[in-house]
């Protein structure tokens, strides 16, 4: 039975290695950070030039900030699961698995690193956007804004291992999570609110796990949601924790 100092040192261990990797891939930072910032200057300053709201006014770019935050979460999570990918194709993921430990462990440690870089992009995200001018209800706001990066990112991580662990090509990968990805953004209310869609839209921005995070983001750092916080919250802990344990069974049932 695996003791206690074990498991933790396995999780250390891979959330380590996956910190480290992180560290390396410059390309991966910036190309992260580029396409949020992209949308958040030039497509906010478009909607801001070309639309109007109801009652009057203008279109405010800061609405734009929580959903390219949630956004660049989702994309670094999903991605998390590559690890496994090349793991798999070096021969390394073969060594972990014949390891006298736990691959639920082994899983949650990659895990835990794979929230931890989509956490640092997402606050990354968080301060470029407050420099170009957005501001945010409060400092606590800030600190739950991050809360809830976590928790969303923990979800999509768990997700990513469970679509790696049953997929064997960096090709194949790369193809399901362009399926996912996309529709998962476009029906988050990351752009537009939530409120006045058609019932059939309304019902898939409901049934979208990201919808959550993105509404509970733009609660706690800009003080407002369509859904209530504490609803958004409770979908996303579930999520998570349905998700992680998909992912630790999945992966641990895989073969190198």
């Amino acid at each position: 039975m695996m003791t206690l100092d074990r498991a933790v040192q396995t999780v250390y261990t891979m959330w380590l290695r996956e910190m480290i990797r992180f560290s390396r891939s410059k390309s991966r930072i910036i190309g992260a950070l580029s396409t949020p910032l992209f949308f958040l200057v030039i497509l906010g300053t478009g909607f801001s030039s070309a639309f109007q709201v109801r009652g009057g006014g203008t279109f405010d770019k800061s609405y734009l900030a929580p959903g390219l935050i949630g956004m660049s979460v989702l994309f670094a999570s999903l991605m998390g699961g590559v690890s496994i990918i090349w793991d798999r194709e070096f021969g390394f993921l073969k060594e972990i698995l014949i390891a006298p430990v736990s691959r639920f462990f082994v899983s949650l440690g990659k895990a835990i690193g794979g929230v931890t870089t989509a956490m640092i992009q997402g606050i990354l995200i968080l301060i470029i956007a407050r420099l170009i001018g957005i501001h945010y209800v409060s400092f606590w706001g800030v600190l739950a804004g991050i809360a809830v990066m976590f928790i969303s990112g923990i979800g999509f991580i768990g997700l990513g291992i469970a679509i790696a662990s049953k997929i064997e090509s960096h090709e194949g990968f790369q193809m399901v999570m362009s399926f996912l990805t996309m529709p998962l953004v476009l029906l988050s209310g990351a752009f537009f609110p939530i409120s006045n869609l058609p019932a059939w839209l309304k019902t898939l921005v409901y049934l979208n796990p990201l919808t959550y995070g993105v509404e509970a983001l733009r609660y706690f750092l800009l003080g407002n949601s369509t859904i209530p916080v504490w609803q958004s919250i409770i979908v996303l802990v579930i999520f998570s924790m349905a998700m992680i344990a998909l992912g630790g069974k999945l992966f641990g049932k895989m073969r190198a």
